[in-house]
């Protein structure tokens, strides 16, 4: 029995991440975008130095995890007695006894994950924005970092903190800490980052890649 032979890979076609639709190739000029028709999923974005821009804003959320992890996130004070945590104190709170795998999976979700996220971008990037050939697995790694994207909870740890703060209020007096506002910074840079990434850009740079 004969081997079917292997699929041809069609460059000249862009299938819809979502709802596999699929649509004849045609890059968008510069800041303009390509949008399925069936879903409205954003198919390619491309922009002028996106990557410089990416690599920068990724930067600097590597900054801001890392500070905010350290510095103080709030502070609250109830009868002259005054307590300060930070966002890895709040989150490995209940890190006695069996409550210890919900302590560490909840500082992997709003801390490690986005952290991983981030590196996992800098190093499929810089090579590419540097007109080098990709790093030693870089496609794996790009793989990965979207595979982690709906496990990066940052954004919703800032909800939640935001509405128990309200309840809290009432009963204390809670003041914001350095950290508090690095966060906020931080889930604003976070989306930035996720709307400036082309995929499609991304990948064609993967799989065509520059000689060195």
């Amino acid at each position: 029995m004969n081997a079917e032979p292997a699929p041809i890979p069609r460059d000249d076609l862009i299938v819809c991440p979502h709802c596999d639709a699929v649509y004849a190739l045609s890059k968008p000029a510069s800041g303009q975008r390509a949008v399925c028709q069936r879903c409205h999923t954003v198919l390619i974005m491309p922009r002028r130095k996106a990557g410089l821009q990416i690599i920068a804003l990724s930067v600097a959320i590597v900054i801001l995890i890392t500070a905010a992890t350290v510095f103080p996130f709030l502070s609250i004070a109830v009868a002259g007695a005054r307590n300060s945590v930070s966002v890895l104190d709040a989150a490995l709170a209940f890190s006695d006894g069996p409550m210890i795998v919900l302590s560490l999976a909840t500082a992997a979700l709003i801390i490690f994950v986005p952290l991983a996220r981030v590196l996992l971008s800098l190093y499929v990037l810089v090579p590419i924005v540097r007109d080098r050939p990709p790093a030693r697995h870089a496609a794996r790694a790009f793989r990965l970092a979207e595979g982690l994207r709906p496990w990066s909870m940052a954004e919703i740890f800032a909800i939640g903190c935001a509405v128990a703060l309200i309840k809290v209020s009432d009963l204390a007096d809670v003041t914001f800490g350095p950290a508090f506002w690095m966060f906020v910074m931080l889930v604003v840079l976070l989306v930035i980052q996720d709307n400036y990434l082309c995929k499609w850009s991304v990948w064609n740079a993967l799989n065509k890649p520059r000689k060195s």
